[in-house]
């Protein structure tokens, strides 16, 4: 019984019986960000149309599919310098904008500063009112005025446009640092300035935080009118959030009461929930053959209705292609499926994957680790059974050997764990408060017992 009484409050939180009979008058599917939208979910929208919410602040028709420009594909130039391949830019954008998709979301410091130039370079081919750009004020290392206001520019520039449809402040974790970056500098009198004459559409900003801090930047709604807000959510984070990180069910129960719409930012948590252990992958396969384990995600960040769009960081035009089909047109979980799901976040516990989320905030190493690639390669190890946890284990040899040669493939050696030498230089910039020295000490401790069989 109580068990049946949690699900049931699951489900009216998710919003799930207001789906079922119409509730999202906010969805259109049509192709290309037309007007005249067409309702999903009166069973009259056609194969193929991409879903479109409205923003109920500007009236925007947003796909409700947004591409995330963190992770754009890389190529080394002849100096060996990694940097973006615009032709597949191109392409994907390409793509993306002929099959609906019209939000692009970047930021100064993604990649390294280059994702915003080549968005801006590849977007300026369509016609501006075409799209909507979404970039932020990454004030992390100088939060003055002067610098804050200069990297807004710069933005302008490095995306050749005049105006920012959806401008957030990067990464809040609550009024203190808001306070420190924004509230104390005179940023936000310049910034409600901008939106006032309309070169920033819509002003919100990115939260990583707990409870309190969510509560202090929300007792900020009526000084500065958030027009959006931009929440890491998820099936396995809606009510198992990890780290620092408040339960999505709280942040977005907090915007719902206030009537400000969410753009959603991690769906898959960094990859991880289309890469889950098989066992888990055979059991969402099963419920949906037709649909990619990633769809799941998809689907059910989509399914709540106060959410206006969902970013997918595509790197791979297979990824574009499968999160297109998701959303065109959304087909919302019904109340069955979102218990299947909750049910299938409860085992995804079971599994003590490390929570990166590839944002790489923490690179550069200043000692060449490459910190992102040897946690998800631990990940991907644990999702696959490829941990050994004793030499007495069955599969221990097929395990040692299948880590340490897939580590050696994954990760250059001057690249390695072993490298780390505690400087923490890494840990304050990672939104999942991941200690990351403690993790790479902790596989580097792992691979040398493997290579010692000492387990």
């Amino acid at each position: 019984m109580k068990k049946d009484i949690n699900r049931r409050d699951f489900f009216k939180t998710a919003g799930s019986a207001v789906l079922a009979v119409g509730g999202l008058g906010a969805i259109a599917g049509c192709k290309g960000g037309s007007s005249s939208a067409t309702s999903v979910t009166d069973g009259t929208a056609e194969d193929g149309d991409m879903t479109y919410r409205t923003n109920t602040v500007s009236g925007d028709k947003v796909s409700i599919l947004g591409y995330g420009c963190m992770r754009w594909p890389m190529i080394k130039n002849e100096e060996g310098k990694d940097i973006i391949d615009q032709e597949s830019v191109d392409r994907l954008i390409d793509y993306a904008i002929e099959h609906g998709v019209n939000y692009f979301d970047t930021a100064p410091v993604y990649l390294q500063g280059q994702s915003e130039a080549a968005t801006g370079l590849s977007l300026k081919r369509y016609p501006r009112e075409s799209y909507f750009i979404a970039t932020k004020l990454s004030n992390f290392s100088n939060a003055s005025k002067e610098n804050s206001i200069q990297m807004y520019r710069n933005s302008l520039k490095n995306l050749q446009t005049d105006y920012i449809d959806y401008y957030l402040l990067h990464s809040l974790s609550g009024g203190e640092a808001f306070s420190r970056r924004f509230g104390d500098t005179g940023i936000m009198d310049f910034l409600q300035e901008e939106r006032k004459a309309g070169r920033i559409r819509n002003l919100g900003f990115s939260f990583h935080g707990d409870r309190k801090g969510f509560d202090e930047m929300m007792a900020l709604h009526e000084k500065y009118h958030w027009d959006f807000v931009q929440i890491q959510l998820n099936y396995v984070d809606w009510r198992h959030a990890t780290g620092r990180n408040a339960d999505a069910e709280y942040l977005q129960g907090e915007l719902d009461k206030r009537g400000i719409q969410s753009i959603i930012m991690e769906p898959l948590l960094g990859g991880r929930l289309s890469k889950v252990p098989q066992h888990i992958a055979d059991r969402l396969k099963e419920r949906n053959p037709q649909g990619s384990v990633a769809s799941w995600a998809f689907r059910f960040a989509g399914t709540h209705q106060g959410v206006l769009c969902v970013l997918s960081g595509m790197t791979y035009m297979e990824h574009l292609q499968d999160n297109i089909k998701t959303y065109s047109p959304l087909v919302p979980l019904t109340e069955d499926e979102l218990g299947f799901l909750d049910e299938t976040a409860e085992l995804m516990q079971k599994y003590p994957t490390i929570p990166c989320n590839d944002c790489k905030y923490c690179m550069p190493c200043p000692y060449g680790i490459d910190i992102p690639a040897i946690l998800l390669h631990y990940n991907k190890c644990v999702n696959a059974g490829e941990i050994a946890k004793s030499i007495e284990d069955e599969n221990y040899r097929k395990a040692r050997r299948a880590y340490l040669v897939s580590y050696d493939r994954a990760i250059p050696k001057l690249r390695q764990a072993a490298r780390c030498i505690g400087c923490n230089q890494c840990s304050g910039h990672c939104p999942q408060s991941i200690d990351i020295p403690k993790q790479l000490h902790r596989i580097d401790r792992y691979i040398e017992d493997l290579k010692q069989d000492r387990l």
